[in-house]
């Protein structure tokens, strides 16, 4: 009977359920961009102004790019026929009344008509020059974003290490790897921020340059166009 009973207690042993046991991992405090920001320091704030210098710059000059690229398909014609017709005031009322790139170069090349073809294509070329340098007015702050921007992140991210640093020094023996592992992840905060304002930076920049260049090759074209006109009365005499 004993030797029953003690099965039934090892049965019952058996069949117990078995307790699961978890062990729970330490909750990982989330940040938020905007905290996150605000760890980075004083650092943070030159390249958040110069975020925004650039972000205006590109934005108005992409309006007046914009704006200078524009081409009326007539106007080239007009003008030919005004010249033709030897109505120069009318072609220069036309020009002022465009007031784009393309129109002050030809009224430039119209006021010196009657003088060397090479003086008419000296002035234009000089008003050209003056032309591309307004357009591009205001490129030297984007290129120096692009290029300062993340040296003052890697600036921000050497400052914090030192302050990390020196504060797990002055804990003495109660420093831990929780102290030096804060401290390095605000400081690299500095470096993201400089990279991105950096890397938007040079994407306007080039992106700026290469409106310009839209705009210089139609200037060269019209230029070419009207230097072309000047020389048609006397190929067909």
């Amino acid at each position: 009977m004993s030797l029953l009973l003690s099965l039934l207690v090892q049965a019952a042993t058996v069949a117990e359920p078995v307790t699961e046991v978890t062990i729970e991992s330490p909750a990982v405090a989330e940040l938020s961009l905007w905290e996150l920001t605000l760890k980075g320091g004083i650092i943070m704030i030159p390249l958040f102004l110069l975020s925004l210098l650039t972000i205006y710059i590109f934005v108005e000059r992409m309006l007046v790019l914009r704006d200078a690229a524009k081409e009326d398909d007539t106007f080239m014609q007009r003008i030919k026929d005004y010249i033709h017709n030897g109505d120069i005031d009318s072609a220069l009322t036309l020009c002022k009344n465009k007031n784009t790139p393309v129109a002050r170069l030809i009224e430039k090349g119209i006021t010196r008509l009657g003088r060397p073809m090479n003086d008419v294509l000296v002035a234009i070329e000089n008003v050209g020059n003056i032309e591309v340098a307004k357009l591009e007015r205001r490129f030297s702050w984007v290129a120096t974003t692009a290029a300062g921007a993340p040296m003052l992140g890697f600036l921000g991210t050497v400052l914090g290490m030192v302050t990390a640093f020196h504060s797990m020094a002055a804990a003495g023996e109660a420093a831990d790897i929780t102290t030096l592992s804060s401290g390095i992840y605000e400081a690299l905060v500095t470096t993201v921020a400089g990279l991105v304002v950096g890397i938007i930076a040079m994407f306007a920049y080039n992106l700026l340059v290469s409106r310009v260049s839209t705009v210089v090759n139609q200037l060269e074209a019209r230029t070419m166009e009207f230097m072309d006109l000047l020389n048609e009365p006397a190929a067909k005499k």
